[in-house]
């Protein structure tokens, strides 16, 4: 065997073992535990510190995870729903929605998507684009930040005041303004919201969108998605705007009846 070949196998050797280490720190994450330090991750995967902090810096820059400022802890990023995209066609969620979708720009002419939440932010993860010339899309990985934004009050609202709060407050969710006054006057926005079952963003974030949701529950009745129709505002009176209000209502309902929530009508909140 020729020094290059010694040679070429073990860079085959060293790229494995980062790979294979990479995919370790990224499975040290759960549910429960979502967010982990740099000695929290190097205990689970049984390696040092400067080697974890290394693969952290990495994985970092391909946004495969998010560290936090303040606390110096990290988080999966956003960019693994890139990774996953192939396998996100198959959740459940999705392909049952995605129907729904398809008859909702067909009945509005206007772009719809289904959104998830991601922690602080919701991620848009399927749309239909509107069929018209001028319109407002929302393309898979859209991200809003903004507490105005429709599909974020959406998410909001079902979290306890609480932990809503916090997020406003730390600016980890958008807001021009953060004082107490401006903070409770949302969190009642956000109460609205859930005794309504639909969100409605007229201009706030973009003057030229309007941006309305509802929220798509799961057989348990957990909040599992949201639905959003975007539009552009010329073409959405006020009158329009609460008619397209009660058809996103009702087309969530639709795909939370589809996913087994119990008591969607369409009419506001599930019933228990």
């Amino acid at each position: 065997m020729s020094d290059n070949d010694e040679l070429d196998r073990q860079e085959a050797r060293s790229a494995n073992s980062v790979l294979h280490n990479g995919i370790r720190v990224l499975r040290s994450f759960s549910v429960d535990e979502p967010a982990l330090g740099v000695t929290e991750i190097a205990r689970r995967v049984d390696l040092h510190k400067s080697t974890v902090s290394r693969l952290l810096n990495q994985l970092e820059q391909l946004d495969l995870v998010l560290r936090d400022p303040e606390s110096g802890r990290f988080r999966l990023g956003l960019g693994l729903i890139g990774i996953a995209g192939p396998l996100l066609a198959n959740l459940d969620v999705r392909r049952v929605a995605y129907p729904s979708l398809e008859r909702l720009t067909e009945r509005t002419g206007e772009t719809s998507a289904l959104v998830v939440w991601s922690g602080h932010e919701s991620v848009s993860v399927e749309q239909v684009p509107s069929p018209k010339l001028v319109k407002h899309t929302t393309p898979i990985g859209t991200r809003y930040t903004t507490a105005a934004s429709s599909s974020v009050q959406v998410f909001l609202a079902e979290l306890p005041e609480g932990r809503a709060r916090e997020l406003l407050e730390r600016g980890l969710v958008r807001s021009e303004r953060r004082d107490d006054a401006e903070v409770s006057g949302y969190l009642e926005r956000l109460a609205a919201v859930r005794s309504s079952g639909v969100a409605i963003n007229a201009g706030e974030t973009h003057v030229e969108e309007v941006g309305i949701s509802a929220p798509v529950r799961d057989h348990r009745g957990h909040l599992v998605a949201a639905l959003l129709l975007s539009a552009p505002s010329f073409r959405v009176s006020e009158q329009l705007r609460d008619q397209l209000a009660g058809v996103v209502r009702e087309t969530a309902a639709e795909i939370s009846t589809r996913l087994g929530a119990p008591g969607c009508d369409g009419d506001g909140p599930p019933h228990p």
